[in-house]
């Protein structure tokens, strides 16, 4: 019989708590995971970088690029993700079943020499009340998440509290922030919203509403302004790219495709 979920949000509490004293004293930057990415992979050069390129991998296999799952919470079961036909090329989806986790590669972008993200995703299956704006509401069937190193020094104490406590739940680490776009059924196009748990998280709606589900919606945004006005400062270089399809707040079933995503400079 599976154990009640209060008694492991307990027991996570506790090791935490173990752990957390355990690590006080370790340097922020060892706790980001930007740290290593940065000195680790040179950066991306030339004319377009293609961060993922789901049509040039097969059906039923990992996508080419060294993707792989990242964990959102110790208490959510995990999102599924796979390439599928996509008619006339392959596209990642995703499902979600009360479940939340997201889907990752590691990657070193210059956002000052190529700014302009495009991607394209379609919703499958909407969720209804899905609002980031509202933590208990906070799923969504479709984001695209890019992640950023930065200045470890500037982060106040609680922002390395919430580091430490995720490296202590989960084992992983985080970078030094996020910008994610989303789908929303509520919140208008435009809105930007902080995580709950960290302000390092922001998060832009880029598409509101189930008029376009099962069609294909293409996206063109400049990261560099995105993040100077989710954040009010500049950018570090971009360490990850990503995508996220959840819906563990709402306890629905939801799903989506993504197709490839790439950078490029402004024109």
């Amino acid at each position: 019989m599976p154990l009640p979920e209060q008694f492991l949000r307990t027991a996570a509490a506790l090791a935490c708590g173990a752990a957390l004293c355990a690590c006080a004293s370790a340097p922020v930057d060892d706790l980001l995971a930007s740290t290593a990415i940065v000195a680790e992979l040179p950066r991306e050069s030339g004319a377009l970088v293609e961060a993922a390129r789901f049509s040039a991998g097969r059906p039923g296999e990992t996508p080419p690029g060294g993707w792989s799952p990242f964990v959102v919470s110790p208490f959510a079961s995990r999102s599924e993700y796979r390439l599928v036909e996509g008619n006339p090329h392959p596209v990642l989806e995703a499902r979600a079943d009360g479940s939340a986790s997201g889907f990752y590669r590691r990657i070193h972008i210059d956002p000052r020499r190529h700014p302009v993200v495009e991607w394209r995703w379609r919703v499958l299956e909407p969720l209804a009340g899905a609002d980031p704006r509202v933590p208990s509401r906070d799923d969504s069937p479709a984001r695209l998440v890019i992640c950023f190193h930065g200045d470890a020094k500037r982060l106040d104490i609680g922002e390395r509290n919430t580091l430490r406590l995720y490296k202590a739940l989960t084992g992983e680490m985080l970078p030094y922030a996020m910008l994610m776009y989303v789908w929303a059924s509520d919140a208008p196009v435009g809105s930007i919203a902080s995580s709950v748990y960290t302000e390092k998280i922001q998060m832009i709606v880029v598409e509101s509403g189930d008029s376009r589900a099962r069609e294909w919606s293409e996206f063109r945004r400049n990261v560099l302004e995105d993040y100077r006005q989710a954040f009010g400062e500049e950018p570090s270089d971009i360490v990850a790219v990503g995508v996220m399809t959840d819906a563990d707040d709402t306890r629905a079933k939801t799903r989506a495709q993504y197709g490839d995503i790439s950078f490029k400079p402004a024109q």
